[in-house]
């Protein structure tokens, strides 16, 4: 049995801070494979963006950024290799000593981070929290539960933004039989492109299908 921990976390030195404030990108998702090394120092990021020059450009003049590397590109939407500077905080590290995993991190609309991790009880949470105020971070949790309130006890990897694109569509009649809402009213609702709205129906409903309707 294990703690899953839904939280907020805001910092000036956190990770790619200066370019998710540039609004360079409607959402910044941490590929967490690569996220969970404290060893490597290299991060994998998949990024939504309209114009990949305008997010080069912000990265460029990002202080946590030390270099960075263009790996695929995919209609309105990228994929990054970027290392971070010495002085660059991340959370990664500190949850793997705590013997926790970093499941996810997705940029948020107040300019910092939303982060799902596994620990291992609210000890370890504790900890966690302990190091954040230590380090002035700022950590809003969310929500938290139990492993093994899943189905299956096999989690969606599911994020946040996902999950908030999938419920508004559900709710303003998205996927009624004729349609009650376009992407353009979703963009409103949201607060984001139509776009970058497309995008996290099309990834969620995968995710969804992936995590639960498959057998592996």
């Amino acid at each position: 049995m294990s703690l899953i921990t839904v939280a907020d976390i805001a910092h000036d030195d956190l990770a790619l801070t200066p370019t998710i404030q540039s609004e360079a990108a409607s959402e910044i998702d941490v590929i967490s494979q690569s996220a969970t090394d404290p060893e490597t120092g290299l991060f994998f990021f998949v990024v939504e963006c309209a114009d990949v020059s305008v997010f080069e450009s912000a990265l460029e003049v990002d202080h946590t950024v030390s270099d960075w590397q263009l790996v695929s590109e995919r209609e309105e939407s990228a994929v990054y290799r970027i290392g971070h500077t010495p002085d660059t905080i991340l959370l990664s590290p500190i949850i793997t000593e705590l013997g926790g995993l970093m499941l996810d991190a997705c940029s948020n609309d107040t300019a910092g981070w939303r982060v799902r991790i596994q620990l291992s009880d609210r000890e370890a949470l504790s900890e966690l929290w302990e190091y954040c105020e230590s380090n002035d971070i700022s950590f809003e949790l969310n929500r938290m539960f139990r492993q093994d309130g899943w189905m299956n006890g096999e989690p969606s990897k599911l994020t946040d933004a996902q999950r908030d694109a999938l419920v508004a569509a559900y709710e303003h009649g998205y996927f009624e039989e004729p349609r009650e809402a376009a992407l353009d009213d979703l963009s409103e609702v949201l607060d984001i492109s139509p776009t970058a709205v497309s995008g996290r129906i099309r990834r969620g409903t995968a995710e969804l299908v992936e995590s639960i309707l498959l057998d592996e």
